[in-house]
């Protein structure tokens, strides 16, 4: 069977690519900067990778999230800026006490993603772990109530985290 490939579909393919793109792209100039975060024009991202300057709006609200570790500081108009600040996790006692106060009692799965896309981020977890942890919470959570899934998603979350980076 000959599955079409409508422009829609074309078009979706092509933005999440460039997301992609403009996401690695500040992310190694994150790198680069170190400590001190990226100060970028919109205006220059936008014209280096050929696009609208609201696609790198999108990138930043999607991809460098306050959830995600990241402070965002964003001027508009002639000559508008983004400053990026990178937040590692720390605790004074290490990752696990941070882990436990981050997952809390209850968290969705938005918040869960951001948390593990974080971990991922700074090499606290490795792609495979990611994956064995989102596969889990989503059996684990899928046949029941959102009150109870968010409370049972914290409580597995929690563990799978602690087992994976105790002692790093």
């Amino acid at each position: 069977m000959k599955v079409k490939n409508t422009d829609n579909q074309l078009g979706v393919a092509l933005i999440s690519s460039l997301s992609d793109h403009i996401e690695r792209y500040i992310k190694a100039l994150l790198d680069q900067a170190g400590q001190n975060g990226l100060e970028i024009r919109r205006i220059e991202l936008a014209e280096l990778f050929e696009c609208v300057p609201s696609q790198i709006n999108y990138v930043l609200k999607t991809r460098f999230s306050n959830e995600r570790g990241y402070i965002v500081e964003s001027r508009r108009g002639g000559g508008g800026y983004i400053r990026i600040l990178r937040l590692e996790p720390r605790h004074q006692q290490g990752i696990c006490p941070w882990i436990y106060e981050t997952v809390g009692e209850s968290i969705d799965t938005s918040e869960a993603e951001a948390l593990l896309a974080r971990l991922l981020d700074y090499d606290y977890l490795t792609k495979r772990d990611v994956v064995v942890i989102r596969a889990l919470l989503e059996e684990e959570t899928r046949q029941i109530s959102e009150a109870y899934a968010d409370r049972l998603r914290a409580m597995l979350l929690r563990s799978m985290l602690m087992l994976l980076l105790h002692g790093s």
